[in-house]
């Protein structure tokens, strides 16, 4: 079973930790909240974000990049991962 199945109830609460991160800032901004609250809503977003990346990432390697036979679709994986995770760290 993919851990993102396996993981969704974990997975979906810190979602809705950052949804509900993402409506603080907006009701921070729209009441016109001091910059040092508003940058540090930001800054937990962003960590919780960053976990959650980590997270997926994580179960991914594991159960499916550990468990591929083939050195070929392994390198394959490999590929996709980075490409991801550049694109993430952009």
């Amino acid at each position: 079973m993919p851990h993102t199945i396996r993981d969704r109830k974990k997975l979906l609460g810190r979602i809705r930790r950052i949804n509900g991160q993402g409506a603080a800032l907006e009701r921070a901004l729209q009441n016109g909240t001091d910059c040092d609250a508003i940058l540090q809503q930001i800054a937990a977003m962003r960590g919780a974000v960053n976990g959650l990346m980590v997270e997926v990432l994580e179960g991914h390697l594991r159960d499916h990049l550990a468990a591929e036979s083939s050195a070929k679709k392994r390198h394959q994986d490999l590929e996709q991962i980075v490409r991801v995770v550049r694109s993430y760290l952009k």
